[in-house]
């Protein structure tokens, strides 16, 4: 018997099975990039909360978990955080500025959390006359099967922040 599956056929049927058992292999070996966007509305103008906030080593002033901060002095400027409890540390590189638009990005080098290609913007926006928007973004991957760690954290992180922020401008 012949099989019915020649030519163009044969290479149409083939396309999505090999497509289907190329992503398969993917998956089992790639987590899934993830975002997280979280942001706040702030009782100062977008030049004040920068004052605050925009050193790059003045996320010790305002991260609630954050009891040290370590400079290299270089450009890009790179940081040691270091936990209040002193059991975990942080380093990261600062990848782009811009103090006219109050913001800049960063990475990860090193840290104790699950997750890989950690990038991430703070920005302040204007919202009205003397208010503000914080706006903290983030996109990572997750370590395969701690998802759930990661975002928790990241989530903590993000809300203890912001929420510090506000309460130093409150009326």
């Amino acid at each position: 018997m012949k099989s019915s599956l020649t030519g163009t056929k044969f290479v149409a049927f083939l396309r999505p099975a090999a497509v289907g058992a190329v992503a398969l292999s993917l998956g089992s070996f790639a987590a899934s990039a993830a975002n997280l966007s979280r942001s706040i509305e702030v009782s100062a103008t977008p030049a004040a909360v920068w004052s605050a906030i925009g050193a790059f080593c003045a996320i010790k002033d305002w991260l609630p978990p954050v009891g040290m901060c370590i400079e290299d002095g270089r450009s890009p400027p790179t940081r040691t955080l270091i936990t209040k409890d002193g059991k975990a540390s942080f380093v990261e590189t600062q990848t782009a500025r811009n103090d006219r638009e109050y913001s800049y990005s960063y990475a990860f080098l090193s840290s104790p959390l699950p997750v890989t290609q950690y990038k991430s913007t703070i920005q302040v926006t204007a919202r009205s006359e003397g208010v503000s928007v914080v706006t903290w973004t983030g996109s990572y991957t997750p370590d395969s099967g701690k998802e759930k760690d990661a975002i928790d954290a990241l989530n903590g992180i993000y809300e203890s922040g912001l929420a510090a922020i506000q309460a130093r401008f409150k009326k």
